[in-house]
């Protein structure tokens, strides 16, 4: 089994372009009162991380499923992201996936519904007020019987919704999230207190604000089940050729059907996607192995150097020998 690795975490990436011109998430009417409700959230996740190292970077919660993340820069990170919910507290915060890009603040999280590669830039950020946010993975068999007990909330939607999409973030859900970080104060209850702490976090996701969106995009769905099969194919056989046939085939759908479907849910034709879990897997090998650009290029599955350079170079924004040494320099 070929793993992807988390590149979030081991790799620092380039500051975007400055010329493209990001600003910084607007606060529509009614955020300001949930705005209100992060100062004791937000206190919290950066005590437990000057408890874990101080500075910025990444600090995973034992045992818990918590990822906290602060940064004093912009930066971005391109990696794939799993089953998860991204809560901003403080700063701002776009992803890319495909050609769409979303854009989330305080008090607004993204929820993730399938592995996807996308890059996720941090866009406000400074050591004054740093970018600070937490990651909760999702369990989506648990997520499933806790819906299984609610009241199909009104107005949810019968079309398909994307695997990734930004919901807001009420008062209930902050404060469930409070209390799993104030759990890590007395860690031999983690193991004991956090599964129910979970049900009831699934309870306030399914329940809130966002509930017709999230519900849809968490209800069990043939398509987002047979999608998620052909994901797993090509997460499996990434550096492959695959053809749609089979990528189709797993997914037990015509042709035609699961192209349209797999874009509906991924932003991304299959194509793409392949292509970018290859390009994300090579700039893990350059800053990680003893290998040249050319090495790495067959490596993950392209046939031409050249053709791989110009991808990466068109993607990260640098050239992959350029990239490289500025990476490794970064992790010294």
């Amino acid at each position: 089994m070929v793993e992807m690795p988390e590149f979030g975490k081991i790799l620092p990436f380039p500051t975007r372009d400055p010329t493209r011109g990001v600003t910084q998430p607007g606060l529509p009417d009614g955020r300001a009162e949930r705005i209100g409700m992060t100062p004791t959230l937000l206190a919290a996740v950066n005590a437990y991380a000057d408890a874990n190292g101080g500075g910025e970077g990444y600090f995973p919660v034992p045992n818990a499923g918590l990822h906290v993340i602060r940064a004093f820069h912009e930066m971005d990170n391109h990696y794939v992201y799993q089953p998860s919910l991204c809560i901003t507290l403080q700063g701002g915060k776009e992803i890319l996936i495909g050609e769409e890009t979303l854009s989330y603040g305080p008090m607004q999280c993204l929820m993730v519904g399938l592995d996807l590669p996308a890059c996720g830039r941090i866009v406000s950020a400074s050591p004054d007020a740093p970018f600070v946010g937490i990651t909760v993975e999702l369990d989506i068999a648990i997520m499933r019987e806790v819906l299984e007990k609610l009241d199909t909330p009104g107005g949810a939607r019968t079309n398909p919704v994307r695997s990734m999409f930004v919901a807001d973030v009420d008062g209930a859900l902050a404060d469930c999230v409070l209390r799993m970080v104030k759990l890590t104060e007395t860690p031999q209850a983690i193991s004991i207190l956090y599964p129910a702490l979970m049900r009831e976090f699934y309870y306030w996701l399914l329940s809130g604000p966002n509930a017709s969106d999230l519900w849809r995009s968490a209800a069990p769905d043939p398509h987002l089940d047979r999608i998620g099969r052909a994901i797993h194919l090509l997460r499996e056989n990434f550096t492959k050729t695959l053809r749609v046939e089979r990528l189709a085939e797993a997914a037990n759908m015509s042709q035609s059907s699961f192209h349209q479907h797999f874009k509906a849910l991924t932003a991304m034709s299959p194509l793409q996607f392949q292509k970018q879990l290859r390009l994300l897997e090579a700039r893990r090998l350059l800053t990680t192995e003893a290998l040249n650009v050319a090495e790495v290029a067959y490596q993950v599955g392209y046939e031409s150097a050249s053709q791989f350079s110009r991808e990466y170079s068109r993607t990260f924004g640098i050239a992959p020998k350029r990239d490289a040494m500025n990476l490794k320099a970064a992790l010294v």
